[in-house]
């Protein structure tokens, strides 16, 4: 076995097919929108992938996804190339992989989360998504400000809005809840949600599971399948997420690596 640099997107993409909704970030990512920013490594028996990770490097501080269902291969994958990895980093890891990182580095823990994925579409249709608009860059300063009120240190890249899939809900005039997407493609028939927030004054009110219907019917015009990342004690949102016809298919765990020991 041998760590090896991928290039070849077909391939790439039949071995992350083998569990879309635990690689749906990855898979979107394949997008020719999201492709220049990201870097993959693969750990090869013979001429078969055993486990992909994927290096994003488009935010400030550069993500690796490493997830696998073979949690000691990914950790060999890992491990033969740290040397290429910048000296910090955020990290999705699965279990095993993540504790052998906390002893080799040292890192902020960000704990345990869930990969959800969109199961059950029949539930959406009972939603009311009457008052549910579609956001554009003109609204880029009402969302930027319902985030640093209710979802301070969130990661949003308002390059995302040329998606057009963020959708809101206003209450006299006023943006209240958003909801939107880390990751998009038609050609890829993924999606993943991210950017969800409702005002804290205006929680409780089913607004937030009103856009979060609104975004996934306007998804399922272009996609295949959804997915998503939830932190494992946010028993509020698995709860939303559950309603709208998401399943708990995987945990990982979110930490973010400053220096390698």
């Amino acid at each position: 076995m041998n760590a090896i640099c991928l290039h070849d997107k077909s391939r790439i993409e039949a071995f992350l097919r083998k569990n879309v909704y635990l690689h749906i970030y990855s898979i979107g990512d394949l997008d020719d929108f999201f492709w220049p920013d990201t870097a993959w490594y693969g750990w090869e028996q013979g001429s078969e992938i055993q486990a992909v990770a994927l290096l994003y490097t488009a935010s400030e501080d550069p993500a690796l996804l490493a997830l696998s269902e073979r949690q000691d291969v990914m950790w060999e994958l890992v491990r033969s190339i740290f040397h290429f990895l910048p000296q910090r980093f955020y990290a999705h890891l699965s279990p095993g992989v993540a504790e052998v990182v906390k002893q080799q580095c040292q890192i902020e823990s960000y704990g345990r989360h869930y990969k959800m994925g969109l199961k059950n579409t029949a539930l959406l249709q009972d939603i009311d998504c009457s008052k549910v608009v579609r956001l554009t860059e003109n609204d880029l300063e009402d969302m930027l400000g319902l985030y640093k009120e209710g979802y301070p240190g969130n990661w949003f890249n308002a390059r995302m809005l040329q998606t057009k899939q963020y959708f809101g809900l206003r209450l006299n005039h006023r943006l209240l809840s958003v909801a939107g997407i880390h990751v998009y493609s038609e050609k890829y028939k993924v999606a993943a949600l991210g950017n969800i927030v409702t005002h804290p004054d205006y929680r409780s009110k089913g607004f937030g599971k009103a856009v979060t219907a609104g975004l996934c019917q306007s998804l399922y015009e272009h996609v295949d399948n959804i997915g998503l990342n939830v932190k494992a004690d946010n028993i509020p949102a698995i709860a939303l997420y559950e309603k709208l016809g998401f399943e708990i298919i995987g945990t990982y765990y979110e930490l973010k690596v400053l220096s390698h020991l």
